[in-house]
Formats: structure tokens, C-alpha cells, sequence
């Protein structure tokens, strides 16, 4: 199995022990509706059938595989849908209504870390993680483990910590542009600050708005945005200063909400995208040819 899983071992395993409270045909009539089989001739070597099971199910997927994971959504979705139907109809299952709750909220918690969203009985990605798997698999690409630890944090911080988001945010930008840079030669770049550095890793992938030339179409419209780069990097700078990590604060300093550390998240992702694809880009393309392509 190769590539970072789009569910962790951690939500596959609590939703596993949450099963054991159902029947196999239960459990089967899942699954099979998803269109998945399990492997039998698996042993995983744990107490009980109904993990035994489950875990045979699990043996078939590649969890780092959107294909699969999608699957396995649905399954999750039914098991979330029917938690809703009998929370609000008590007395079909053993489990109590507050039991039940409990377990509802902790299956949701798992998935929120992993970047789900359970909302009109369907599980979606939240917006932001979608972003992070985009980096998560070009940070596989590139072996870059710093990189993809970087992002594990920042999509656990998004929700929980906004004050750690914010800094993480502008930390994964600095990484972005530092590998982009090393990679292209230029590894000298420790000591700079995350605007110069911006700035360095803009010029070297000729994203100026002075390499777009005023006859290509929508010049005036890219070269403003490409000019504005700059500015989401010295934003960012600002706001990790003011709320981030990094810096100790007087003890009554408030922290922002969610909806900001999700503005500082959407825009690092989206910029740390940006190059990283231009980059990618610039590659495979003749040295000749890279001027004035945006």
C-alpha cells in the first residue's frame, strides 16, 4: 500500500469495535451494499467474529485509494444514518440512547480528524482537507516527510486549535517554498523571512507579472493576481504574528474563531498548491518555453 490513507487506522478500528455491537448479516448487508467482499482466507488474529469480519473486509482495500475509500464511505454513512434513526427511535438496539449518543459523537470526531464532514446523511470532504490531500499527495511525490508531517498537523489544527493553524499555515508555506528551492538549486534560503521568501520562490518559477506578456489573453487579470501573491505571503506574516504560534502573548490575548484559522488554512493550501504545480510544471517544460507561461 502506497501514499498516505484517507482513513486512519484509528477510525477504521473505533468503527470496527462499533460493530461488534451488530449482527454479521448486519454487518454483511453493509458492506455488500457498498459493493465490497472480504477476503476470507484472512486471519487478523484478534477475539470475536464480528472484528474478524470487519477486518476481513478491510483486508481487500487500499485505504490510500480514493476508489476504495469511497466505498468504505458509504458503508460508514449507512452506519452513521441508521446511529441517527435509532437515537431518535430508542429501543431497538441494546445500547442505551446516551450510550448510543457517546458512541455517534466519537465516530464523528475520528472522521472529523481524518477531514469528513457527516452532514444530510452523506460524508464529504470538508473543503480545506481537500486542499491538504492535494499537498498530502505532493509531498509523497516528492519524499518530502517533512512536508506531509507538516500537513497532518495543520489538518488536525484547523478545527481544534486556531491559534496552531494559523502558525502551521505560514510554516507549510516557508516549507513549500524551500523545497521548491532546494530542488531547484538554491538551497541558501534558511535565514529569509516567509515574504522575501515568497518572493525568491516567485522569480525563480517567473511568476512576476512582468514575465506575462501583454498580448497573451487575460494578461492584465493574471499579472494582478500573480501580483498579489506577495501580498497573501505578508498577510499571513501578519496574522501569525498577531495570533499564531511562535510568539508569547499576554495571558488575556483572545484566540480568533474557527472561520479564521479556516481563511489562513484555505490560503496556504491554495498558494502552497499553486507553486508546487507551477513547479511541477516548469519541469517538463524546455527552459525556453517557461517564459511568459503562467
Amino acid at each position: 500500500m502506497s501514499g498516505r490513507e484517507l482513513i486512519s487506522k484509528k477510525t477504521r478500528n473505533e468503527f470496527r469495535e462499533f460493530l461488534v455491537g451488530w449482527t454479521l448479516r448486519e454487518i454483511e448487508n453493509e458492506f455488500s451494499a457498498a459493493g465490497l467482499e472480504p477476503d476470507r482466507s484472512y486471519g487478523p488474529g484478534l477475539g470475536g467474529e464480528r472484528r474478524k469480519f470487519v477486518e476481513q473486509y478491510y483486508h481487500r482495500l487500499n485505504f490510500a485509494d480514493a476508489g476504495d475509500v469511497g466505498k468504505l464511505l458509504k458503508v460508514y454513512e449507512a452506519i452513521l444514518a441508521t446511529c441517527v434513526s435509532q437515537i431518535e427511535n430508542p429501543g431497538v438496539r441494546t445500547y442505551d440512547t446516551p450510550t448510543l449518543k457517546g458512541k455517534y459523537d466519537n465516530l464523528l470526531g475520528w472522521l472529523r480528524r481524518d477531514g469528513y464532514e457527516f452532514s444530510d446523511g452523506r460524508l464529504r470532504a470538508k473543503a480545506d482537507s481537500a486542499a491538504l490531500r492535494h499537498l498530502t499527495a505532493t509531498a509523497a511525490t516528492l519524499n518530502a516527510e517533512y512536508l506531509a508531517a507538516q500537513i497532518d498537523r495543520l489538518n488536525e489544527a484547523v478545527e481544534q486549535d486556531s491559534d496552531l493553524a494559523i502558525g502551521q499555515a505560514k510554516e507549510l508555506v516557508e516549507t513549500c517554498c524551500k523545497t521548491i528551492l532546494a530542488t531547484r538549486g538554491n538551497s541558501n534560503v534558511d535565514r529569509l523571512d516567509l515574504v522575501p521568501l515568497v518572493k525568491r520562490t516567485v522569480v525563480h518559477l517567473q511568476l512576476l507579472p512582468e514575465d506575462i506578456p501583454d498580448s497573451a489573453k487575460g494578461a492584465k487579470t493574471i499579472k494582478a493576481i500573480l501580483g498579489n501573491l506577495a501580498m497573501i505571503a505578508q498577510g499571513m506574516a501578519e496574522l501569525r504574528n498577531l495570533y499564531g504560534t511562535g510568539h508569547g502573548k499576554h495571558g488575556h490575548q483572545k484566540r480568533l474563531p474557527v472561520r479564521h484559522a479556516r481563511l489562513a488554512v484555505g490560503a496556504a493550501t491554495t498558494l502552497a498548491s499553486f507553486l508546487f504545480e507551477t513547479h511541477a510544471a516548469r519541469a517538463k517544460m524546455p527552459a525556453q518555453l517557461t517564459r511568459g507561461t503562467v
